[in-house]
């Protein structure tokens, strides 16, 4: 049996506390979003045909973030898929994926182009970001470690068997043995831990009752209200009605957003 790095067994251990059981009540977000005003466009702005990519997280593909799109749509924006593919491929490769998406968004929009990133998505966003700024209006993330890996120890061993996946299907152990953790010096986490850029506005929406990531690690913590806590569950801000009207308004004017102004 494959023994795990000692930094995936400290991090096993530091987050066995997360109440990975929360997360049961998805469905709860998933019915209020198509009770709610905000998912038929009402009571909240149009948006601009501007270009929107959302990226979706860690073992999901652009199949699940379908009703977000399809939102997006209706209020006014020019929605794309990632094309990513399923997000459990190495980061490095899915952010070139995701820039060939964003460069085709930028191109037919004529103009940049607004992400949105759902947990590890968020992360490639925010990545994508540091990198390409010139083609970036604005970035959301939704529960996205962007600050730290603290994650269930289901999801971090999903990870690790994930990682080494990777590994003999590339028959590169020797060549990547930090791929798919902190300790990897591809461009994707240089960018990472590059500074976000100043004139690119975003806003990090988190939920504290988070089931998968410590919410800690999903948040600015600016102090200038870039930080957006929501009741519910990680997965479930995909569909939570609170993040789609924060995303509407964010959007409509990233540069002048408050969120105590979302009423």
């Amino acid at each position: 049996m494959t023994s795990w790095p000692k930094y995936l067994e400290e991090e096993f251990q530091a987050n066995s506390t997360l109440p990975l059981w929360r997360e049961a009540f998805l469905g709860i977000d998933w019915i209020a979003l198509r009770m709610s005003p905000v998912f038929r466009g009402v009571g909240i702005p149009r948006g601009d045909g501007s270009a929107v990519v959302v990226v979706p997280g860690f073992m999901g593909s652009d199949q699940y973030l379908g009703d977000m799109n399809a939102w997006l749509r209706r209020i006014g924006y020019t929605p794309y898929l990632s094309g990513i593919g399923r997000n459990a491929e190495c980061p490095d490769i899915l952010s070139l994926r995701l820039y060939e998406t964003i460069d085709r968004a930028y191109d037919e929009t004529g103009g940049p182009v607004h992400l949105i990133g759902h947990s590890l998505g968020g992360v490639l966003a925010r990545g994508a970001a540091v990198r390409w700024p010139e083609k970036v209006a604005s970035v959301t993330t939704m529960a996205s470690p962007f600050r730290g890996v603290r994650v269930h120890p289901f999801v971090l061993q999903t990870a690790y068997l994930v990682r080494g996946r990777i590994a003999q299907r590339r028959n590169r152990q020797d060549a990547m043995p930090n791929c798919y953790s902190g300790f990897c010096q591809c461009d994707f986490l240089k960018a990472l831990r590059d500074d976000f850029p100043d004139d690119i506005p975003n806003i990090a929406i988190y939920t504290k009752t988070d089931g998968v990531v410590d919410w800690r690690c999903c948040i600015n913590e600016m102090g200038n209200g870039s930080d957006i806590e929501v009741p519910g569950t990680h997965i479930g801000l995909a569909f939570n009605p609170q993040v789609y009207k924060h995303i509407a308004f964010f959007l409509s004017a990233p540069e002048s957003y408050r969120q105590e102004d979302v009423a």
